[in-house]
């Protein structure tokens, strides 16, 4: 199968309420995301003129508008993390994430953000979510 990833960089803090190690505090990561589409068709010619699976420039708009601009430099905490803290409903840029904001929550919120939002040759088959530089979540179709 050929494929195409574009790789994505944002900001955002969380809290994990109900955890005992210091994850239940309010910290921040560098998150990096891989965004990975196919396209059907014959994997033994050339793609065609422009010879283009997809265009990055559109990969990247389509992301940047779904889930980058939403995410970067904001703090993503549970309903349950707020009623326990509820002095941080008072930030600006506090996003209230229906489920504890793990990696793997945060990827599953990811790809529903995602699933629709390509054109129907493309596919999304891959998510990669790193929350550290070895540490990441992954879904894949």
């Amino acid at each position: 199968m050929l494929s195409i990833t574009k790789i994505f960089h944002f900001e955002m803090a969380h809290a994990i309420y109900g955890y005992t190690g210091a994850c239940k505090n309010i910290h921040g990561h560098s998150y990096e995301l891989h965004v990975t589409v196919s396209a059907a068709g014959d994997e033994t010619v050339y793609i065609p003129s422009p010879g283009f699976m997809a265009d990055f420039k559109d990969i990247k708009k389509w992301v940047q508008a779904a889930v980058i601009e939403k995410m970067d430099h904001s703090l993503l905490l549970s309903p349950d993390f707020i009623a326990a803290n509820p002095t941080v409903s008072a930030f600006k840029n506090l996003v209230i994430f229906e489920a504890e904001p793990t990696a793997e929550n945060l990827l599953i919120h990811i790809r529903q953000m995602l699933v629709n939002i390509f054109p129907e040759n493309l596919k999304l088959i891959r998510l990669k979510l790193f929350e550290t530089k070895d540490s990441y979540a992954e879904w894949a179709a």
